[in-house]
C-alpha cells in the first residue's frame, strides 16, 4: 500500500531525476553552450521543492576543486548543521540561502543535482554530496567538473567576487532603458559580444542572445556604439520578453533524452534562429546563416537582421 510519506518519496525522486537531466541540451553543434539564466531558474524551482526546511547534517567533498572558498576543511565545518531557508537565483548563479551564510553554485557546462537516498550507488561523476537529516543526500554531479561552490556570510554577499560585478537581471523592474543606451553607446564590441557580458544584463547566454537579436531586428555584428536610442529601446524590450517566455517554459532543452517525468524544458520548441542554419527565417522566408562573433557560433537572419542602421 502506498502511503502518504511513499508518495512523497516517490515525488522527491521524480523531482531529482529532473534536476538531473533537463540542462543535458547539447548536441553536435551545440556543445559550446551552458545553462543559462531560464535553465537555471527550472533548477532553482525544482529545489526549492525538494529541500527548502530540510538541514545539512554533513558534507563530503570528493573533488576539492570544486570548493571556490573558502577551504575545503572549513567548508565542510561551516555547513554542516545549517538549515537550507530558501533557494534563490542571480544570474546563472543558484544562492542557497542557509542560516548563517549563503551556498553560491556556479553549474557552468555540465553541473547538476540529484536528491537521493544514501542506498543509492555514487555515480562516477558525483564530487559533493549533502547529508540531509530527511536522511537522504543531494549530491552535485558534473562530468567536466567546471562548476564552482562558494560558501560566504550572508553579510557579505553583493561583495563576494562572483557577485559584485553582476549587471541587472533582465526584467522590467531592473533593467532601465537609459541603463541600457550608457552601456552600449561607450563600446565598440559587437552587440552580440555585449550581451553575453554578464557585467552589462546577469543571465544571457549564447542561445537567448541569438533569439534576442534576431527578435530587435539586429545584427549581431553590430557595435554597441553604432545602435540608436530606439533600437537600444527596442533591444531592451526584447531581452526582457525572450527571457521571460523562455522561463515560463522552463527553459531549452534541445537534446533527446529519456525522462519518463516530462519534466524538461520546452522553449527549444520557440527558438526562431538558434540552431536553425540553413533553414527558413519564420518572419521573411530568408535563409539563416551562422558566423562567428566573438568566438561563439551566431545564427542570424541577413535579410532581417540588417548590418547597417535602419
Amino acid at each position: 500500500m502506498e502511503t502518504a510519506g511513499t508518495t512523497q518519496n516517490n515525488k522527491d525522486q521524480e523531482a531529482g531525476l529532473f534536476l538531473a537531466s533537463f540542462i543535458e541540451f547539447n548536441t553536435k553543434e551545440r556543445v559550446e553552450n551552458m545553462p543559462e539564466l531560464p535553465e537555471v531558474e527550472n533548477v532553482r524551482n525544482g529545489l526549492k521543492q525538494l529541500i527548502v526546511g530540510k538541514r545539512i547534517t554533513g558534507a563530503r567533498v570528493l573533488w576539492p576543486n570544486i570548493i571556490k572558498d573558502p577551504s575545503v576543511t572549513e567548508f565542510k565545518q561551516r555547513i554542516e548543521g545549517q538549515e537550507i531557508k530558501d533557494i534563490r537565483r542571480r544570474g546563472k548563479f543558484l544562492l542557497f540561502v542557509l542560516s548563517r551564510d549563503v551556498l553560491i553554485s556556479h553549474l557552468r557546462m555540465e553541473g547538476k543535482y540529484r536528491l537521493e537516498g544514501p542506498e543509492v550507488p555514487l555515480t562516477k561523476h558525483t564530487h559533493v554530496i549533502f547529508e540531509l537529516d530527511s536522511k537522504e543526500e543531494l549530491r552535485y554531479l558534473d562530468v567536466r567538473k567546471f562548476g564552482k561552490m562558494s560558501l560566504v556570510e550572508k553579510a557579505d554577499l553583493d561583495e563576494h567576487p562572483s557577485m559584485r560585478s553582476l549587471g541587472p537581471e533582465p526584467t522590467d523592474d531592473t533593467l532601465e532603458t537609459i541603463y541600457l543606451i550608457k552601456a552600449l553607446k561607450k563600446t565598440e564590441r559587437p552587440v552580440k559580444a555585449c550581451l553575453l557580458d554578464q557585467k552589462i544584463v546577469a543571465g544571457i547566454g549564447n542561445i537567448y542572445a541569438d533569439e534576442i537579436l534576431y527578435d530587435a531586428y539586429i545584427h549581431p555584428e553590430r557595435k554597441g556604439k553604432e545602435l540608436n536610442e530606439d533600437e537600444i529601446k527596442r533591444l531592451r524590450d526584447s531581452i526582457i520578453s525572450i527571457m521571460n517566455r523562455a522561463v515560463e517554459k522552463g527553459g531549452t532543452t534541445i537534446r533527446t533524452y529519456a525522462n519518463a517525468y516530462g519534466a524538461e524544458g520546452s522553449y527549444q520548441e520557440c527558438l526562431a534562429v538558434y540552431g536553425r542554419t540553413e533553414e527558413v527565417c519564420p518572419r521573411c522566408q530568408h535563409t539563416i546563416r551562422k558566423i562567428k562573433v566573438g568566438q561563439r557560433g551566431t545564427h542570424y537572419c541577413p535579410q532581417c537582421q540588417k548590418a547597417g542602421r535602419e
